[in-house]
């Protein structure tokens, strides 16, 4: 884990000495998972964008492409889900003030675990070296054995908790094991809550409901609520697709993992459609040229 943790930060470092990415504002302390692209950086993007463009849009006769706006009416979200279950589970700890994602704790948790195993891995193939069996060894290893047993046991229980939106159980498994805060130590912890991920906004010059908007957590809806106007203008026929490259926003708290999750960030993205019941019929046919 630390020689991953060196690589990764070796890698960041390159990223910036070689103008591929720099931390936004970062001569005002930078901004969380907010990066610019330097000179290698956008060409870099940008050729990839042409490159994807290119291939998922001009060499195909049934797919097109369409540039949807980053503000859409809120009943979208409404309607997606978005509004309602785009979230995050938080806690915050009373000692340190800070604020974190539950099953990025108990994630934490289970790399402990690994680590263990790994401790155990590294002893044995010290002790057996060429004759030693890592698979065989993880399999028969009474500790090792216990050691995996939990880490599913943790993980089904994370799954089920986080797909049930169960935040009983999420504080449930933060007493259970004990987790503790990575600065401070402490166990003292609130309970958790879900925090949706959507930046708001509002249009016009008076804040309320009735002018409230949400920067877009994906590209997909512009597709979606722009289906019949493309069917009826661009002379396709179903099955057919739209493609799109755009910004979305998504209001990460707790963000992480350099460029890898960000608080903006493009996607490129092609939906498919076809008729009910036909989706293996639907195939993305022909070739156009730039």
């Amino acid at each position: 884990m630390a020689q991953q943790a060196e690589t990764f930060k070796n890698l960041v470092s390159h990223c910036k000495e070689y103008g591929f990415i720099y931390q936004s504002s970062e001569i005002y302390d930078g901004l969380s998972a907010v990066y610019d692209y330097g000179p290698n950086g956008s060409l870099l993007k940008n050729n990839i964008k042409e490159y994807w463009w290119k291939a998922m849009v001009q060499m195909h006769e049934n797919i097109v492409g369409i540039d949807a706006a980053i503000f859409m009416h809120p009943k979208t979200w409404k309607a997606s889900g978005h509004v309602d279950a785009f979230n995050d589970p938080l806690i915050d700890n009373k000692d340190s003030k800070r604020r974190y994602r539950v099953d990025h704790l108990v994630e934490g948790y289970m790399e402990k675990i690994e680590g263990k195993i790994e401790k155990e891995v590294k002893k044995a193939q010290k002790k057996f070296g060429d004759a030693f069996d890592e698979n065989k060894f993880k399999a028969e290893h009474p500790r090792v054995s216990e050691y995996a047993k939990e880490m599913e046991t943790v993980r089904l229980r994370l799954a089920n908790a986080m797909s049930n939106g169960d935040l009983v159980e999420m504080k449930a498994m933060i007493d259970d094991y004990e987790i503790t805060c990575p600065e401070s130590g402490s166990r003292n912890w609130t309970e958790p809550r879900q925090f949706n991920l959507m930046f708001s906004t509002q249009l016009g010059n008076i804040a309320g409901e009735e002018s409230l908007l949400y920067l877009r957590p994906e590209t997909a809806q512009g597709i979606f609520v722009n289906f019949l106007n493309v069917l009826n203008t661009s002379r396709q026929k179903v099955p057919f697709g739209i493609a799109q490259i755009g910004k979305a926003f998504r209001n990460e708290i707790v963000a992480r993992q350099f460029i890898f999750r960000m608080r903006e960030f493009e996607q490129m993205e092609m939906q498919f459609f076809v008729r009910p019941g036909e989706d293996k019929n639907g195939t993305i046919t022909g070739k156009r040229h730039a």
